[in-house]
């Protein structure tokens, strides 16, 4: 995810944390050629570069000034006059994980308990491929298509669940508009794809449903999604654990009451 640099500001010993544009973590030739070096450089080089630097100046001098990419995330959706900074924000983190959701030589099949839950979740690997394309080719506009795990919770007070409670601690397939990402719902992505038409016009102008195949096929990364699953449901597991010991506390404490 984005980094920060400290950097000097206006001001009498004031000193301020700027978030920094980081190249994604292969060659900008390596995902060829299923994704040309030329929609890298346009994608990455101009279309990224320009999140980041629009939210550095949007949150600077502001109390979303210092705080982490993912918290302003949250702090600014749904908000109405700071739907500008959500979208900067937003898309900065998006891009960034989407880089990280491919790989050079991707594509192949996902192993140990990523397979496991996809193949309890969506019945098999190609039952997966199907609903993700499906939710990738019919996002109207531009937007993202998501593999998440969707714990038992949603914390966010100003967001919708869109999913139903029996969905919960399972992988789901989820779309999203614009700029906005699951982590507005609380949930964990594991993978993500650009359909915003720039990521893919250079290569394929309009046809998107190449683009999704290519990016299954041959781009995306299972090990990636697998140690983030591994991340979310080790944070899973310490919210329970937490929850327990508030209860645990209430109930001592009503008890010497």
């Amino acid at each position: 995810m984005l980094q920060r640099k400290c950097r000097g500001k206006s001001g009498p010993g004031m000193i301020r944390a700027q978030f920094e544009l980081k190249p994604p973590p292969y060659d900008l030739k390596a995902l060829e050629p299923h994704m040309s070096s030329d929609t890298m450089e346009y994608h990455w080089g101009r279309h990224h570069r320009t999140y980041v630097e629009n939210l550095n100046k949007q949150i600077e001098g502001t109390e979303l000034d210092g705080m982490a990419l993912e918290d302003i995330i949250i702090a600014t959706y749904n908000k109405g006059n700071l739907d500008t900074v959500f979208n900067n924000a937003a898309q900065a983190w998006n891009h960034d994980f989407f880089w990280e959701s491919m790989k050079p030589g991707g594509g192949g099949k996902p192993s140990g308990e990523l397979l496991r839950l996809i193949n309890r979740d969506f019945g098999s690997l190609e039952g997966l491929i199907k609903e993700f394309k499906a939710a990738a080719a019919t996002q109207y506009g531009s937007g993202w298509a998501w593999l998440v795990y969707k714990a038992n919770r949603l914390n966010v007070g100003n967001a919708v669940n869109p999913l139903p409670k029996e969905e919960d601690k399972k992988l789901v397939v989820v779309k999203s508009p614009n700029a906005v990402n699951p982590l507005v719902w609380d949930y964990s992505p594991l993978l993500t794809i650009d359909i915003w038409e720039h990521a893919y016009y250079l290569d394929f102008q309009n046809r998107r449903p190449d683009y999704i195949s290519t990016f299954m096929e041959n781009l995306v990364s299972w090990e990636a999604a697998s140690s983030r699953l591994e991340k979310a449901q080790a944070r899973d597991a310490e919210r329970e654990r937490e929850e327990e010991r508030k209860k645990e506390e209430e109930w001592k404490s009503r008890f010497k009451s």
